[in-house]
């Protein structure tokens, strides 16, 4: 088969031939039809992220595809099945192995390309706004970066839970697509103060946050007493440390969530938020917005255009 490896941490990735991997106990092996990128992708190719594979291997988090070979001891989901699945890595790739766990079957009516740009960006957002801020009907919910892969989701999944969604982000083009999504104010982050125009719109009960650095520091002093901050990812490149004086004279609680940690830690939890966002989208509540699409010898242009925060929405490959 055809993989985009990473030979060495920070160098581009190179097209190779390998054998098909075999899967093993609880395993199955998928075709790939669409492999979903993420940020996440751009940090484990240098090195920089929480799962650390050892080169040379291909990047790749979440697939959809067909099941093509079964592990030892696995009888769903069964060999031809059309899933979605989150991997860890592999998946710029033919055929990638996933946990049997972690496989979502997703029906006819959604194409490949948007169910690869599902399970972890929807999933994020979905499980850190109900299960983990425990976001309520009513409450306001500041989305920064609210173009992006995962930020454009959180504004659909906030609107959906009953939330006034403002959303922020650089330019007009990627406010016009917060706001075809359901937001009701936009803050333009390239021209607005963050803190001044949230706190003029009330304040933020919750911060749902992909970016880190300085807008992070502005949307916490922004917030309702009684807020909620979600670090999701630092795609400013900056981690920001966090006053613990502000936690205290506002009551704040920051709560971290990695949506990768919970297919193996809780992969019950990850397959009820996965078929409550199926059926959303199946209703047409959920309109994925797939902004990019490239072969999967495109590899590094994909990851540059998450590097470069170009992307809108989500970017797939399509082996």
């Amino acid at each position: 088969m055809r993989a985009m490896r990473i030979h060495e941490p920070g160098a581009r990735l190179r097209l190779d031939d390998v054998p098909a991997p075999e899967p093993g106990p609880g395993q199955v092996r998928i075709r790939v039809a669409a492999c979903g990128v993420n940020f996440a992708d751009t940090l484990m190719t240098q090195g920089k992220y929480q799962l650390r594979p050892e080169p040379p291997f291909a990047p790749g988090g979440e697939v959809c595809g067909v099941v093509e070979a079964l592990g030892p001891g696995v009888e769903r989901p069964a060999l031809g099945a059309r899933v979605a699945a989150a991997c860890g890595w592999g998946g710029f790739a033919e055929a990638v192995l996933a946990p049997a766990a972690a496989c979502v079957e997703v029906p006819d009516a959604i194409p490949s390309d948007e169910a690869a740009a599902f399970l972890v960006a929807y999933g994020t957002s979905h499980m850190a706004l109900d299960w983990k801020a425990g976001l309520r009907a009513g409450e306001t919910l500041l989305v920064l970066g609210a173009a992006g892969g995962v930020g454009l989701t959180a504004v659909e999944v906030g609107k959906l839970m009953g939330a006034r969604v403002i959303a922020c982000a650089s330019g007009p083009e990627k406010l016009a697509l917060a706001r075809s999504r359901g937001a009701d104010h936009l803050i333009d982050s390239s021209a607005e103060d963050i803190r001044e125009a949230t706190l003029a719109l009330g304040g933020a009960d919750v911060v749902y946050d992909p970016v880190g650095g300085e807008q992070f520091r502005a949307a916490m002093r922004a917030c309702r007493p009684d807020g909620r901050l979600l670090p999701i990812g630092f795609a400013s490149g900056e981690v920001p440390q966090i006053p613990a004086n502000i936690l205290l004279v506002k009551n704040l609680t920051v709560i971290g969530f990695w949506w990768g940690a919970y297919p193996k830690l809780r992969p019950e939890r990850v397959a009820r938020s996965a078929r409550q966002l199926i059926a959303w989208r199946l209703e047409g509540r959920l309109r994925p917005h797939v902004s990019d699409r490239l072969p999967l010898e495109q590899a590094n242009e994909a990851l540059d255009l998450l590097r470069t925060r170009r992307a809108m929405g989500k970017v797939v490959l399509i082996p």
